[in-house]
């Protein structure tokens, strides 16, 4: 196992379990108890992870996970989605995209192609985005949130001017009784509107997110049309999503 996938690996466990042991780790992921440990230390160091002695606590745990460290989960998962994804945008489409680790990759694969318009609240999509040939970028402003999305009443607003062929949204929940869910009021509302702005309305979520419930509700599952998500999300949760009537994709 390469090391950034080895870093993916214990950020993972951190994030679902809030906590891990070096033993359990060593023997997850197949290596010595000093690799775990150095491993943990450079974690630390960049404050993905509180170090602990024997192990590690997750920086916030029960609380919305911070970008540097979503940054750094789930990466495997992140770009089969991304290229799973890609290929519902037609050509001279316009996509909406909201922002989030999962839509980056998105975005790094729409980099391959011409001829697209890509609206977006994303600081960081729009840099990745920004003087590619062949991709005209729209960048909605708004106020600004750690996430690197612009959101709020104007965002809102110039949304309202856009007719999209095609909306991507990222999310920190999704089940079939409760939707679209994440953890900021304001930004559910801003990702609402790049839904009601859209003809396709697609959730791009890992496997983590399937099944879970946060704070605000962006959307009722009658708003969207297709998720995308990784083979790891509970099969129970997929059929419900299914017999809803929701186009799903697992990769």
């Amino acid at each position: 196992m390469r090391r950034a996938e080895r870093l993916s690996g214990i950020l993972d466990a951190v994030a679902e379990r809030g906590s891990v042991d070096v033993a359990e780790l060593a023997a997850t992921l197949g290596v010595s108890g000093a690799t775990i440990r150095r491993d943990l230390q450079s974690l630390s160091r960049s404050q993905l992870l509180v170090r602990t002695h024997g192990g590690a606590l997750a920086n916030e745990v029960g609380d919305e996970v911070p970008a540097r460290v979503k940054a750094a989960l789930r990466q495997p998962e992140k770009k089969r989605i991304a290229r799973a994804a890609v290929e519902l945008i037609e050509d001279g489409a316009v996509v909406g995209m909201t922002g989030g680790t999962t839509a980056l990759e998105l975005a790094r694969a729409l980099t391959e192609r011409r001829g697209i318009t890509v609206v977006t609240n994303a600081l960081n999509i729009a840099s990745e985005l920004v003087g590619h040939a062949g991709l005209r970028l729209v960048v909605i402003g708004g106020i600004a949130r750690h996430s690197q999305e612009l959101v709020g009443p104007a965002a809102e607003a110039m949304l309202a001017n856009y007719h999209l062929d095609i909306s991507f949204i990222g999310v920190d929940g999704l089940t079939p009784e409760e939707g679209c869910t994440t953890y900021d009021e304001m930004e559910a509302q801003t990702d609402l509107a790049f839904l009601s702005r859209a003809r396709r309305r697609v959730v791009i979520a890992d496997s983590s997110k399937i099944g879970r419930v946060t704070f605000a509700r962006i959307s009722l599952l009658s708003g969207v049309t297709d998720v995308v998500t990784d083979q790891g999300a509970p099969t129970e949760q997929l059929d419900a999503l299914r017999r809803s009537g929701v186009q799903v994709t697992a990769v």
